[in-house]
C-alpha cells in the first residue's frame, strides 16, 4: 500500500466519493420488509388488545352491578320493598361499558304472573328470588333464558347476588 491511499488520496477518495452517495438509503425490498414486519405485530396485538379491552368491561360491568346491588339492598332495608325502577335508588341513567342502561325487574313485588320474563337457568328455572339485574352485553340483546345465543355474553347478578359475571359462565 502507497502512502497516498493511507492518507485518503487514491482509491480512499473514490470510496469516499459518488460510489458512497448512489448507495445510501433503503431499497424497495428492504421497505417491504419492514412493512411485513409491522403488519403481522399488527395482526398478533389487534386481537389480544381487543380481547383485553372487553375483558375490562366485564370487570366494570361486575363492579357497577355490584353498586347498584348494594343501593338496592339499602332501599330494601330502609322501606321494607324492593324499588320498582332504578329511578328510585338512583341508577336510572347508568349506562353499561357498551352503551346500554341496566335491566332490573322487581320480582317480589312484581305484578308479573308465572315465570314471565325473568332470568332463567338451562333448566329454565328463574335465577333470582327477589330481583333481576343485569347488563345485556357487547351484542346489546338479551332473552330470559340465560342458554340462549343473545345472552351468553349477558352480564348477570343470579343467585340472589351470590353470583355475578358472564352468564355464559353461569
Amino acid at each position: 500500500m502507497s502512502r497516498n491511499n493511507l492518507q485518503g488520496n487514491g482509491v480512499c477518495a473514490d470510496i469516499r466519493g459518488s460510489n458512497l452517495i448512489k448507495s445510501t438509503g433503503f431499497t424497495f425490498v428492504e421497505l417491504m420488509v419492514v412493512v411485513a414486519i409491522v403488519a403481522v405485530l399488527s395482526a398478533i396485538a389487534t386481537p389480544l388488545y381487543t380481547e383485553y379491552i372487553e375483558k375490562a368491561r366485564v370487570v366494570r360491568t361486575i363492579a357497577e352491578i355490584k353498586m347498584i346491588s348494594q343501593a338496592i339492598t339499602t332501599y330494601q332495608f330502609e322501606t321494607g320493598k324492593y324499588p320498582q325502577s332504578l329511578a328510585e335508588v338512583g341508577y336510572a341513567t347508568l349506562l353499561d361499558p357498551w352503551g346500554s342502561p341496566y335491566q332490573y325487574l322487581n320480582i317480589q313485588n312484581s305484578t308479573t304472573k308465572g315465570k314471565g320474563s325473568f332470568r332463567k337457568d338451562r333448566f329454565l328455572v328463574p335465577i333470582n328470588t327477589d330481583y333481576d339485574l343485569y347488563s345485556m352485553g357487547r351484542d346489546r340483546k338479551s332473552s330470559p333464558p340465560l342458554t340462549a345465543k343473545n345472552s351468553q355474553d349477558d352480564v348477570i347478578r343470579a343467585n340472589n347476588g351470590g353470583y355475578i359475571g358472564l352468564a355464559s359462565a353461569f
